[in-house]
């Protein structure tokens, strides 16, 4: 992929995942803080308003806070820069393995930034599922993050290998002799 079309794509990307989340997490924030449950589709989706200060169903919500914020900012944080670096400057990656890469550093973009901005908490507000059968309470980042993860495994065998040198420098041997 050339270098001015990965720059492009990646910060489309995180510009438009990240933003995405922000303005919904703003809107949950702002209108559903006190509000109660609101379900759809026979109760199959539901918008709840929830802050969390752990990870994926709240793994880790009863560390310390100092550990969460080792963790859940400075550690999310370094994880987040090397998946941007690694989607910008990354030799042999496909176009798939970049938009994959993006994706998942977006979604850890996304919650850091509600962490660093809302007291360690990550705001989320949809809940899916049939009956008693239920996710936890997730977020577009979540769900920026989920994609990402689907399309790596998807596309995981598709990655451009590194350009063969030595076939041209033999052509142009011989061309030469």
């Amino acid at each position: 992929m050339h270098k001015l079309t990965r720059l492009l794509v990646v910060a489309t990307l995180l510009l438009g995942c990240v933003g995405c989340d922000q303005v919904t997490k703003g809107f949950a924030r702002v209108y559903l803080s006190h509000a109660p449950t609101i379900s759809f589709l026979h109760d199959t989706v539901r918008i709840t308003y929830a802050e969390n200060p752990g990870s994926f169903l709240s793994l880790g919500a009863t560390l310390s806070r100092s550990a969460r914020v080792a963790i859940f900012q400075a550690g999310v944080g370094f994880l987040v820069l090397g998946l941007i670096w690694a989607a910008l400057f990354w030799q042999g990656l496909s176009r798939s393995h970049v938009v994959a890469i993006t994706l998942i550093g977006a979604s850890g973009l996304g919650n850091l930034i509600d962490r660093v901005l809302n007291n360690g908490l990550v705001t989320d507000f949809l809940n899916i599922g049939i009956g008693q059968v239920r996710t936890g309470i997730f977020n577009v980042a979540d769900i920026i993050g989920v994609l990402g993860v689907l399309v790596f495994l998807i596309f995981r065998g598709s990655a451009t290998p590194p350009p063969d040198h030595s076939t041209k420098r033999t052509r142009e041997k011989s061309r030469t002799a």
